[in-house]
């Protein structure tokens, strides 16, 4: 069985399973049923007992003790059997959802990329030189990048050559699990945030203007606020006009805490007195906000550079992330961004956003292949439960579960 079958049984809700699965439960719970008549059989011996004979009152009123105790534990059992059975359906309805939203968030991608896989694959019943140049082409519209095709292509020769495979119906699942290869591409993949263990977490976000990187800082402070986490904004970027007081607005409307100084303001000094308040008030996590003007990438690199200083100053090990904030729909130009950030700042992970808004969804394999660096989240709607963790597998069952 390939990757992609693998992925796809995970996530298909196929009816047989949950059937099976409620059945064994029934079968669980009856057995426990049964216990429970036999055990209550074993009381009514005892009171039979009792009944009988009151020079064996001592002894009988130990046997009732002790017949209460074993009703206790059966008590027990049963508040187990229950508790384990609400929390696998708890997280079968939460795994559900979260692969919803997958699926949703890109139909515009599987309908077209994967539409015009399986057209490919219509049109060519047998694996020829045209097939190879067609699915070429189709996966660079895909925004896979041409680097990122190249390679693919050759691993995919290969295969074919030498594993003799013919029919272009027997490719299908191999080009699913090629991709989901390129992306992993025998990395540890790590999409959670780095929570520091000794004081506030620091995360850094970077990024050109437009890309929605103040609604990600707000979205990704609201599910940590929802987490528990006393979350603070910090308002860094200074240079643009209206950036500080949008950040301050969106801390009002989900309710978290924020730091900011006037338009025009130092940076550093801004993230300094941030992070002393995040200190001093005990702040689990603090959310910085920087500047993007890339067109400047000297002062940029200067700033951030700063910045990370003062970090590093005041929280041990800081900053412990630093995501880049890129729009999917921009596509190449968002890899050209990532390149460019790699080159001036230490980037952790990328956030990918409005991956909904794009029919070339696969930006996020060729981000990971040309400058190796995991996306850690991505947009995919307008709500906050929209932006998720991201999850090469629910991302690929996402893409070509229709395939």
């Amino acid at each position: 069985m390939g990757l992609f079958s693998k992925i796809k049984k995970m996530f298909s809700s196929n009816e047989e399973e949950i059937e099976e699965e409620e059945l064994n439960e029934e079968e669980e719970l009856e057995e426990f049923e049964d216990d429970i008549k036999e055990e209550d059989s074993e009381v009514l011996e005892v009171e039979e007992e009792l009944d009988n004979s009151e020079t064996e009152l001592e002894d009988s009123k130990k046997e009732e003790q002790s017949l209460s105790k074993k009703e206790l534990k059966k008590k027990n059992k049963e508040e187990k059997i229950l508790k384990k059975q609400q929390k696998k359906e708890e997280k079968r309805k939460k795994q559900l959802e979260e692969v919803q939203i997958y699926e949703k968030g890109l139909t515009k991608s599987r309908e077209g990329f994967v539409s015009k896989l399986a057209s490919l694959t219509n049109k060519y019943k047998k694996i020829t030189d045209d097939y190879f140049d067609e699915l070429e082409e189709t996966l660079i519209m895909a925004d896979i990048g041409v680097n990122t095709v190249m390679n693919f292509m050759d691993r995919l020769r290969d295969r074919v050559k030498h594993e003799k495979i013919e029919n272009t119906e027997d490719l299908k699942e191999i080009i699913i699990d090629e991709l989901f290869i390129i992306y992993v591409n025998d990395d540890v993949l790590v999409n959670k945030i780095n929570f520091n263990d000794n004081g506030p977490t620091v995360v850094l976000f970077v990024g050109v203007n437009g890309v929605g990187k103040t609604t990600t800082i707000a979205k990704i402070a609201s599910k940590m606020k929802k987490e528990g986490k006393k979350v603070l904004l910090v308002g860094g970027d200074t240079f643009r006009a209206g950036a500080v007081l949008q950040l301050e607005d969106w801390g009002k409307k989900i309710n978290v805490d924020f730091y900011g100084k006037e338009q025009g303001a130092d940076p550093a000094s801004v993230v300094f007195d941030g992070l002393v308040k995040a200190k001093e008030e005990d702040y689990d996590l603090v959310l910085i906000d920087t500047a993007g003007r890339l067109q400047n990438k000297v002062n940029l690199m200067k700033e951030l550079e700063k910045i990370n200083r003062v970090i590093g100053q005041q929280i041990e090990g800081g900053p412990h992330e630093t995501l880049l904030v890129v729009d999917a729909t921009t596509g190449q130009n968002g890899i050209s961004q990532a390149k460019s950030f790699k080159e001036i700042t230490n980037i952790t992970g990328i956030v990918l956003t409005k991956l909904d808004g794009t029919a070339k969804g696969g930006i996020v394999l060729a981000i990971k292949d040309e400058v190796n660096i995991p996306v850690k989240y991505i947009g995919l709607g307008e709500r906050e439960d929209d932006l998720q963790v991201f999850d090469i597998e629910k991302y690929i069952y996402g893409l070509f579960k229709d395939l």
